[in-house]
């Protein structure tokens, strides 16, 4: 009888998955479900970016590449990074990878001995626990206060850090509750950082683009180049340029770390998508003038989406700095009663009767790391945001 591998017998599939495939099973017995568990924008990939995948193809840009991927899309990621981080990779420092939950599985598998440990501040996207555990480390969860903005502080962070601390995994604006650091308060984790050498710092970049009320997006190499030898600085195309589908992450670090996340990948899934890559070419070279409208658009969506939450007695809901997520308190209807007669016991069977009641699928918090909160992603029409906050607000008043 098969039996599964002891290392991933205690993983489970990504909460966003399962919430969707619930989602759409209801939506195949023909109920309207707003899914909203998604980190994924409703906006197309701009046409220069098409047309530049379509002219790769006509010239038969169709086979391998080399494993890091083609040297004309790595100078565009050190443009890139020069040009908005303030960061000096060289191509040679930069690493392309199917998506940039690879380029991070590539870094953990350069970066890990068994059981080295890995402060993940909680909440946080669902991977990059079980990514942690399935690359041998062990994921040390540290939790972050409403009363700190969601925010890491650095007496916390001091206190995760033990003598077998091998990584900080830093998310800046955060998925899910979209908490985006100042440069202060980079600076403050820093100090901290500075003091146990062997540290490693993977910050994630992904949601760089979306920050609101003119706040700068900030990378910890920049804001301390003391740890730019320690840092390795990832991003991605999926947000900004809404290429989810195309899937192409990337990375810029320490030389000899590059060269061990490569051979990493050369023997998990090779190279990119060669046409994948012309395309990025084109996303990160080309016209940015779409990255600001979009913003603007995310941001009357998160306007909105708070305006109408904020009107439920029984849920609080902050207002995010960043990203395309609001992660509200649902503590208030924690023993409350559903419409369907069961008692809401946690924010796991509160998003679960939202979705039997009312056909709105959100993710609840402790998938993410922390109860009782859900996420709404609202990288979706505004029309469809109005329906489901409209639903959610019918949901809490039924409850009793």
């Amino acid at each position: 009888m098969f039996q599964i591998s002891n290392r991933l017998a205690t993983i489970e599939p990504p909460a966003t998955m399962e919430i969707a495939r619930l989602g759409r099973l209801l939506a195949e017995q023909g109920r309207d479900i707003i899914t909203l568990s998604m980190g994924e924008p409703d906006f197309d990939t701009p046409d220069n970016i098409k047309e530049a995948a379509i002219q790769a193809i006509r010239r038969g840009e169709t086979k391998y590449t080399p494993i890091a991927g083609i040297k004309p899309l790595r100078e565009a990621i050190s443009r890139k990074f020069k040009r908005e981080n303030g960061l000096d990779y060289t191509p040679e420092q930069t690493i392309v990878g199917t998506g940039a939950k690879q380029v991070i599985a590539d870094a953990l598998a350069a970066i890990l001995n068994p059981e080295d440990e890995v402060v993940v501040p909680v909440p946080c996207w669902v991977s990059y626990p079980d990514m942690v555990a399935t690359s041998g480390g062990k994921p040390v969860r540290l939790p972050v206060s409403a009363a700190a903005g969601l925010k890491v502080v650095p007496e916390a962070l001091e206190r995760a850090i033990t003598p077998r601390t091998r990584l900080l995994v830093f998310n800046s604006p955060s998925n899910p509750c979209g908490s985006a650091y100042s440069e202060a308060e980079i600076r403050a984790l820093c100090v901290v950082l500075l003091k146990h050498p062997q540290v490693m710092v993977l910050t994630d970049e992904v949601y760089e683009h979306l920050i609101y009320e003119g706040c700068p997006h900030l990378s910890i190499a920049q804001v301390e180049p003391r740890l730019y030898d320690r840092t390795v600085t990832v991003n991605g195309l999926s947000k900004t340029y809404a290429m989810t589908g195309w899937r192409l992450g990337y990375a810029g670090g320490p030389r000899d770390v590059i060269s061990a996340m490569e051979k990493a990948q050369a023997q998990q899934t090779s190279a990119t998508c060669s046409i994948t890559q012309w395309a990025a070419i084109e996303a990160l070279d080309g016209p940015q003038d779409f990255v600001a409208e979009r913003r603007g658009v995310f941001q009357q969506r998160r306007d909105l989406v708070v305006s109408m939450l904020g009107e439920i007695d029984l849920l609080d809901c902050p207002v995010p700095q960043g990203a395309f997520y609001v992660f509200p308190s649902c503590a208030r209807a924690i023993g409350k009663t559903a419409p369907s007669g069961r008692r809401i016991e946690s924010d796991k069977a509160f998003v679960q009767e939202l979705l039997a009641a009312e056909g709105v699928a959100v993710v609840h918090g402790g998938a993410l790391g922390m109860e009782p909160y859900f996420r709404i992603s609202y990288a979706e029409s505004t029309e469809r945001l109005t329906q489901a906050c409209r639903r959610i607000q019918r949901f809490c008043a039924g409850l009793a």
